[in-house]
């Protein structure tokens, strides 16, 4: 693996996409690497559709440039709004707090599997042992450390609560199996799931059996309400999760990037 290093020259410009990138690191050798940055992260705002009996996001502006000679807010939300991260102890008692998730473990190989075909027909649609077997067929095995973002293509209605969540008390939208979860932490080794949907278990179940019995006790973490997951490839990118080190957090939004290599 490559590193930077003082005599190493870094450059960077846009690519020309509201969500990407485009960022080269020359090094001493002449060898240059090149990938786009792909933001997976949904605008947070008092209209983000947030879990059933959640208080709406709020913020107070408390200083004024023209009165304080500087802009700030104090803003309120709960720890699972918009695109969030899901620590351990948020299903496991005594488990890792967001704080406690090492650094190199919120930078990792990305699998993106996509079933929004499915979904599109079905709002309970879950990833199954046949999906993976399509994918690692197509693709390879996914690799031990990886972690595997679920695309349903559920963003698209991020700003529509009956179509993003389910109309009244019913909630409906697509996630991730019980079957195919214990096959992704028990025979792949990953390090952390990802989706685009308001949770890693699907909307109809309330067991939540995914976050209980299969990753969160294992130390496998979650990202929540991602976007863009249709413009990552299936394999070759990294994801990076830009969690605050907030102390005894079982979640926290976060700022959640793809850095997918330019052939």
């Amino acid at each position: 693996m490559h590193s930077l290093s003082g005599s190493e020259e870094p450059r960077c410009g846009p690519i020309g996409t509201k969500h990407a990138a485009l960022f080269r690191v020359r090094h001493t050798r002449e060898v240059t690497f090149s990938f786009k940055v792909i933001d997976l992260t949904a605008v947070l705002s008092p209209t983000t559709v947030l879990w059933p009996g959640q208080d709406p996001i709020s913020a107070i502006t408390t200083e004024e440039i023209q009165s304080d000679g500087a802009y700030g807010r104090r803003v309120s939300l709960g720890e699972h709004s918009g695109t969030h991260f899901d620590a351990p102890c948020h299903f496991s008692e005594g488990a890792a707090t967001v704080a406690d998730v090492p650094a190199e473990q919120l930078v990792r190989p990305l699998r993106v599997i996509d079933i929004s075909e499915r979904a599109e027909q079905d709002p309970d649609a879950e990833l199954t042992m046949a999906d993976i077997e399509a994918h690692e067929l197509r693709h390879g095995a996914i690799p031990e450390g990886s972690a595997v973002f679920l695309r349903t293509g559920w963003d698209s209605r991020r700003d529509d609560r009956d179509a993003y969540a389910g109309s009244g008390d019913e909630l409906h939208f697509p996630g991730f199996g019980v079957e195919a979860a214990h096959f992704l932490v028990d025979e792949r080794s990953i390090a952390g799931l990802g989706i685009d949907t308001l949770s890693i278990d699907p909307g109809g179940t309330n067991d939540f059996a995914v976050h209980r019995d299969v990753t969160l006790p294992r130390g496998v973490w979650h990202v929540e309400n991602a976007i863009n997951l249709d413009a990552v490839p299936s394999t070759g990118a990294w994801v990076v999760v830009g969690v605050p080190r907030l102390a005894d957090a079982s979640g926290f939004p976060a700022r959640v990037l793809a850095l997918v290599p330019n052939p």
